[in-house]
């Protein structure tokens, strides 16, 4: 066997299970519906595979206090999250904290802290401010980014905004005819709805119709024929606000193939500005989100809860947006 070290995805594959399924299993989450059998095929492949957990998850088992809990929504996991966690870490690791992340995975904030003892959580988006309030008796302070732009946490990232943003630097280019390239990812929902909202906010207020949505597979044929639908109307799109930067490349992947350009005959916006967006030709025009200083302020309000002697003080609640603007619009 490889000298890497054994990770629970290899658990997972070896006992033909999910991931979530071996953390509920070798850390005896309670509340879960898991067979005997799937039980000891998930502790049988963990003994052959010589799978130990890492020590800061040990270190959270057992109860000591130096450990944040993070908690991050069921949504997609990618460079904005990265950041955020990144942040975060950067921020509390110093004052000798360790950081744990985890997913949600369906579960409510009560039967995390009933499996785990964390000196505090830091949740990205995944619960509800109701579900905060019902877990205060456990007398573990937790500490909130909001997702969705909704009210009640100590951070908010306001996805109407980042549409908002998009559909207004186009309608300023000219572009009266909007769409909204939708991710296929099933749990971008959380994030796509305040999105779709903003654009469809702008169009209203400057008179124009709503957009259409379509939603735009990171697959060059079939974002081709997304860019069909957009086009092949009456009143053709000019301008597309996509859900990220991915789609949005997708978006110029099916133009190119249709005969068209940006932003020539359709103008393009992402979101994220990942490093790809400034490389590809044309550039892509983009929505930055500064998630990395979302990470900080999120650890410096852990610090405020933990370490008032600090002198903290208290970061802003809402992230920095701003439009990068480049060769597609």
């Amino acid at each position: 066997m490889s000298s890497a070290r054994v990770t629970s995805r290899d658990v997972a594959r070896r006992a033909g299970v999910s991931q979530s399924t071996v953390s509920y299993v070798l850390n005896d989450t309670p509340g879960q519906t898991i067979s005997p059998d799937t039980r000891a095929r998930v502790r049988d492949a963990a003994t052959e595979l010589g799978y130990t957990p890492s020590a800061a998850a040990r270190a959270l088992r057992a109860g000591r206090t130096d450990t944040v809990l993070v908690v991050v929504a069921d949504v997609p996991v990618g460079d904005a999250t990265v950041a955020i966690l990144g942040g975060l870490a950067r921020t509390v690791q110093p004052h000798g904290y360790t950081t744990v992340y985890q997913r949600r995975d369906g579960r409510d904030l009560r039967a995390v802290l009933r499996s785990l003892t964390p000196v505090a959580v830091a949740d990205i988006g995944a619960f509800s401010p109701d579900e905060v309030a019902a877990a205060a008796e456990r007398d573990v302070p937790v500490v909130g980014v909001s997702l969705d732009g909704i009210d009640g946490h100590v951070m908010r990232i306001p996805q109407d905004e980042i549409g908002r943003m998009q559909a207004e630097h186009l309608i300023a280019r000219g572009r009266r005819r909007l769409a909204y390239a939708a991710t296929d990812d099933a749990l971008a929902g959380q994030l796509m709805a305040g999105r779709i909202e903003g654009v469809r906010d702008a169009c209203a207020r400057h008179g124009l119709p709503a957009p259409l949505v379509v939603e735009t597979p990171l697959y060059a044929d079939a974002a081709r024929r997304a860019v069909d639908r957009l086009r092949d109307r009456a009143d053709p799109v000019t301008g597309v606000c996509a859900f990220n930067d991915h789609v949005a490349l997708a978006v110029s992947a099916g133009m190119r193939l249709a005969g068209l350009s940006a932003p020539a005959d359709v103008a393009v916006v992402g979101v994220d500005d990942l490093p790809l967006a400034r490389l590809v030709s044309p550039a892509l025009t983009t929505v930055h989100v500064h998630n990395d200083d979302v990470g900080v302020a999120l650890g410096r309000h852990v610090l405020r809860r933990l370490r008032p002697e600090l002198g903290v003080p208290e970061p802003d609640d809402e992230a920095t947006i701003h439009l990068v603007v480049r060769e597609t619009t």
